[in-house]
């Protein structure tokens, strides 16, 4: 963020009322650099001002209007408009790469738990195999033995 700001402030013939501009930055109570913000409700709706950048989460009530009585105060209102919206982009671009990290990390450990269920599900297989092959033997081995006593009695 600071990289497209300082871009912003060199850039043509005007860097020196850029930098002025930049000079003269609104600082909220708690120190970070103030945004700019609509009135949404009330007598004062529609009406510019700074407030805290980390409001509603922070209990900084910074609130001062914007009277946009010169034009360097105008031009200082556009530049911390742009440069709010470009902090809020970054935010939501963070939050999504964030969540995307987190997706991503819990599809690998999904995926993990899934190779571990289909080799589970695999010796499950053999073991139900070799037990019916069991099953079978001693099966046959009941009617061999079964079959040797019946021989054995009409023998004897």
């Amino acid at each position: 963020m600071s990289a497209r700001k300082g871009c912003s402030t060199r850039s043509g013939s005007s860097s020196n009322s850029s930098s002025r501009l930049l000079q003269h930055r609104v600082k909220c109570n708690c120190g970070n650099d103030a945004v700019i913000r609509t009135v949404k409700n009330g007598p004062n709706v529609g009406s510019k001002f700074y407030g805290c950048p980390l409001w509603p989460d922070t209990k900084c009530e910074m609130f001062k209007l914007i009277d946009g009585s010169n034009d360097v105060e105008d031009l200082q209102v556009q530049l911390l408009e742009k440069n709010t919206t470009i902090a809020e982009m970054e935010v939501v671009h963070k939050l999504k790469d964030d969540k995307i990290k987190k997706l991503q990390k819990k599809k690998g450990s999904l995926e993990e738990e899934l190779n571990v269920l289909k080799c589970e599900m695999s010796k499950l297989k053999v073991d139900m195999v070799k037990e019916n092959t069991i099953k079978a033997n001693l099966q046959l081995a009941l009617v061999i033995v079964y079959v040797f006593f019946i021989i054995m009695y009409y023998l004897k």
